[in-house]
């Protein structure tokens, strides 16, 4: 996986400043030059390097076909958007040795709504994406999601303090 993670980078577009397009070669730069060209970039520069390398990573592993791509990822674009925007809408106390009993209650019904609420986008979704991809495509998107996010957690863990890094 670690391969099509770097293939996949090596094609992803990114739009910096004007409306000039700029393409870089992921591939053949050295990790240290990737590393300073996104910490160059402007946040909705690095945010929508990320969407595009997400959406490029999942259909090559998704294999979509040629034909389906451009649906697909409008798809995906509007799913991952919706989700974020769901997950927004959660703002988690910052103390919660300093919360009462009701407000930590009311903090963890709100969690719940607010999955509850992830869980009915995933399922309208899931039905828009099998429209356009196999329900096991569907399935392995799903699962893909998953590693990369763990990856991602992984790799936020390692730069936290011990104390923090899960076990």
């Amino acid at each position: 996986m670690k391969k099509r993670l770097l293939t996949l980078a090596a094609i992803a577009i990114v739009t910096l400043g004007s409306a000039q397009e700029l393409r870089y070669d992921w591939k053949t730069m050295k990790p240290e030059q990737r590393k300073e060209l996104i910490q160059q970039m402007k946040p909705e520069q690095r945010m929508m390097l990320l969407k595009q390398f997400r959406e490029n990573m999942m259909i090559s592993e998704l294999e979509v076909p040629q034909d389906d791509q451009a649906e697909f990822k409008n798809l995906y674009s509007e799913y991952q958007e919706k989700q974020n925007a769901i997950k927004s809408k959660f703002k988690p106390a910052e103390d919660y040795d300093k919360m009462s009993d009701d407000e930590a209650r009311k903090q963890v019904n709100e969690s719940f709504e607010i999955g509850q609420q992830l869980l009915d986008n995933r399922r309208q979704y899931a039905e828009k994406f099998m429209k356009v991809i196999k329900p096991q495509q569907v399935l392995q998107m799903f699962q893909t999601e998953g590693k990369m996010r763990t990856k991602i957690l992984d790799k936020k863990d390692g730069q936290q303090s011990p104390q923090r890094r899960r076990p």
